[in-house]
């Protein structure tokens, strides 16, 4: 069986769930020692036995409910906040002197684990809503600003806002790592199949192509057309191992990987692989040879240097025959690159081609060897009579890349 790639997308932020479950129930333990020991100052104390009763019942009972975020959901922590704010606004009717003397409020630090839980859920804008509200409800228990109330206030917004912005940050990590995964898995896939198709289908193919040449009769053109589905196979088996662009995008939320698709009007700009652009001229008279890493060149320079090719693949097929065979070759060097198209056709007479310039028949004095010389190229025709026709073309890469 065959074995398949599996992405598993690990969760960043889990942790950060399980930390507030535990920071929510110690916090709760510290707000009831805090009332434990200072009780004698409240006036009325059973306000606060009331209200931290249905704080502990509320903590223990939605521990569930903050362990992950699906259980988060907005329902739940506008109740939450609510509850807090409860507190906060509950303190001055427990004690009277809670507007004169500095003091903790009735659910104390537990509030800021409802400030963090819109933290994690919705980022930064949401922990500034919620610790607004949370600011506004402690200058309202005590009374006025001051210096304690509105240095504890910006803490816990300063806090809130910087831990929504990292769990932002993490999320957009984990959407990249995930899809950087996924492809990964795709293109590994992808090489598999070729794998596959290159030991089994292409071979096949081949074979056929070869018996039915040596049958001759209705064989031979069972063999030609195997030998056509076998170049479109290998073309198309080729291009689809070509690893796909990655770039970034949305910078404001971090780092998206997306894959770059070839659309109908490529950017002028964007280096072309010179191999895409010969390849549909094979078949089988005709038999490309080419590195297995892409060819690059600016788009103008790819698209003259093939449009040279397919002249010279035209002159094969004029002047040596249908029946004649053309190898292309491409060859990549850190300089320039040259393309060999080579025919086992009559050849050319020696003189011929002076004499068809001088006829006005410009073919490959304009198809092929004015193309190449405006690409500060060069193209040479090698000919023996009997033996075939060569054309070497000739493309340096600086003057390329300045066209």
């Amino acid at each position: 069986m065959v074995k398949r790639e599996r992405v598993v997308r690990m969760s960043v932020e889990q942790p950060l769930w399980r930390a507030l479950t535990g920071y929510r129930v110690l916090t709760m333990v510290y707000a009831v020692l805090i009332f434990a020991t200072s009780g004698d100052r409240y006036e009325r104390p059973w306000i606060g036995v009331v209200y931290l009763a249905v704080m502990c019942v509320w903590t223990l009972a939605t521990l569930p409910r903050v362990a992950n975020a699906a259980g988060c959901t907005r329902r739940f922590l506008v109740a939450d906040l609510t509850v807090a704010l409860t507190g906060i606004l509950l303190t001055p009717l427990a004690d009277a002197h809670a507007q004169t003397i500095e003091g903790p409020t009735l659910p104390s630090i537990w509030t800021a684990g409802s400030v963090l839980a819109f933290a994690i859920k919705g980022g930064w804008r949401w922990a500034g809503v919620a610790s607004s509200l949370v600011a506004v409800a402690n200058i309202v228990e005590r009374g006025h600003p001051s210096r304690d109330t509105v240095h504890n206030v910006i803490l816990v917004w300063v806090a809130s806002i910087a831990i929504g912005y990292v769990v932002e940050v993490a999320r957009a990590s984990e959407r990249t790592l995930a899809r950087a995964l996924e492809i990964e898995a795709a293109t590994r896939e992808r090489e598999r199949l070729a794998r596959d198709i290159h030991d089994s289908v292409l071979q096949v193919l081949a074979m056929v192509q070869r018996r039915g040449t040596a049958l001759g009769g209705e064989a031979a053109e069972l063999g030609r057309m195997a030998g056509e589905q076998e170049v479109a196979l290998r073309t198309l088996v080729a291009g689809g191992l070509v690893r796909p662009s990655l770039v970034s995008e949305d910078e404001s939320e971090g780092a998206v990987v997306r894959v770059v698709e070839v659309d109908d009007e490529p950017d002028e700009s964007a280096p072309v692989d010179l191999r895409v652009l010969i390849a549909p001229r094979a078949g089988a008279r005709v038999t490309l040879s080419e590195p297995g890493a892409p060819v690059l060149l600016p788009p103008p320079a790819a698209r003259e240097l093939a449009a040279a090719v397919g002249a010279a693949l035209d002159n094969v097929r004029v002047h040596a025959g249908e029946g004649a065979h053309a190898w292309i070759l491409i060859e990549d060097w850190p300089d320039e690159v040259i393309v060999t198209v080579r025919d086992d056709g009559p050849g050319i007479p020696e003189g011929r081609l002076a004499q068809a310039e001088g006829e006005g028949r410009m073919g490959v004095a304009l198809s092929i060897r004015g193309r190449l010389r405006d690409l500060g190229g060069s193209a040479e025709v090698v000919s023996v009579p009997g033996q075939g026709t060569e054309v070497e073309l000739k493309v340096p890469r600086g003057k390329a890349e300045k066209q």
